[in-house]
């Protein structure tokens, strides 16, 4: 399986597998019977309201938003349409950025000139073939691609069980993270462990501290262990509140 390496923030190279051409193949075809379906009740709406004949209105409820669904999904659902979701591949920047308006707008122009019934989408997936990093020509443009999502990471066996009600929450700033946060450093903190990148790890413990205004006389691996675990913990008791 081909894959793609992306720097983090951290400077750290991560690889993930490339969405391969049968699984976008087969997240389109997804988002088409969305459209199927979508067409299907519209038609049944305006017949039983009988304003199917008013051809502009008709149109425009059914083609403008199948039109623009690629940008405005991905937009909202971080460079995902449903499709890509069931398929769990997503639209990435290959630096290591999160993909923007001007990205998914590059994706999404270059989509209508690939899939044009021109080509029939010939291009796109020629392009894909020969690119080697899962790159259409609207990607080569908008520096994305397309990956696989991996599987959540588990937690290792130093690592909380969150249904232990006894845990003591160690950092209480772990407030101040987000989901994205600590995937990020559940991720590096993994594959800096898998490579034995001690110096990697260090970079990443006193990052995690700074950010986070913490002082503290732990080592770098006891530290992130317990920042992870006083974020699952304290998550999960919010969510069982």
């Amino acid at each position: 399986m081909e894959s793609i390496s992306i720097s983090t923030t951290q400077n750290v190279s991560i690889s993930y597998a490339i969405a391969s051409l049968g699984d976008r193949i087969l997240a389109t075809l997804l988002d088409y019977l969305i459209f199927l379906a979508y067409f299907v009740i519209v038609f049944y709406t305006l017949s039983v309201f009988n304003i199917i004949n008013d051809l502009g209105f008709f149109s425009s409820l059914i083609f403008l938003p199948v039109f623009f669904y690629d940008l405005y999904c991905e937009l909202l659902f971080n460079g995902q349409s449903f499709g890509k979701y069931l398929m769990k591949i997503k639209v990435v920047k290959i630096d290591g950025t999160q993909p923007g308006f001007g990205s998914y707008l590059l994706r999404w122009m270059f989509r209508i000139i690939e899939g044009g019934h021109l080509f029939n989408g010939l291009i796109a997936i020629l392009t894909i073939l020969v690119n080697g990093k899962g790159q259409r020509v609207g990607d080569i443009a908008a520096k994305t691609s397309v990956i696989k999502l991996k599987k959540k990471i588990a937690l290792e066996d130093g690592f909380l069980n969150i249904s232990d009600d006894n845990y003591a929450i160690v950092f209480r700033e772990v407030e101040q993270l987000n989901e994205k946060d600590i995937s990020i450093i559940r991720e590096v903190f993994n594959h800096a462990k898998s490579k034995n990148r001690l110096d990697i790890v260090n970079q990443l413990a006193e990052k995690t501290k700074n950010t986070l205004n913490i002082t503290t006389p732990m080592k770098s691996i006891e530290f992130l262990n317990t920042i992870i675990k006083d974020y699952e913990y304290y998550h999960s008791k919010s969510m069982r509140v």
